[in-house]
């Protein structure tokens, strides 16, 4: 098993395998081929796949705007967990952000997303309490 940078020629395994994962929520916009082309275009050295044998095992979709660094979709193949992959994944993101000078890490999780939660705990990701989430959709069609 290999970490590499993800290139848009990734996306069609990618997208697979997040549509096959459950927590990972999905935007038809920001997460179809062209805005994932965009998110890497902006963050070419931040996001990273996972692969055994030419098949994607494992993915995290990761930024930053140059003072915080953001994770939005990581996964791994349900087939290949508990297997280190998921660190390795986080670990590479860790190395790339550090590279870029980016101090602090973030992420959003689903409440319900039990299997994620205790994977994002276990990596020292602390649940922040001081803080209220807020989104506005820019786009009338998909709120």
């Amino acid at each position: 098993m290999t970490v590499r940078v993800m290139k848009i020629d990734d996306y069609p395994q990618v997208s697979q395998l997040w549509q096959a994962t459950a927590g990972v929520g999905l935007r038809s916009l920001d997460d179809a081929e062209e805005g994932i082309r965009r998110f890497l275009a902006r963050n070419p050295q931040t996001c990273f796949v996972a692969e055994e044998n030419d098949r994607i095992i494992g993915v995290i979709l990761s930024g930053h705007d140059g003072r915080r660094g953001y994770i939005y979709h990581a996964a791994v193949n349900s087939l290949f967990r508990r297997h280190g992959i998921g660190r390795e994944l986080v670990a590479a993101v860790v190395r790339a952000m550090q590279l870029e000078r980016i101090n602090k890490l973030a992420l959003v999780t689903f409440k319900s997303n039990e299997l994620g939660n205790r994977f994002w705990s276990s990596m020292g990701f602390s649940i922040r309490t001081d803080l209220v989430y807020r989104d506005l959709s820019l786009n009338l069609d998909n709120r």
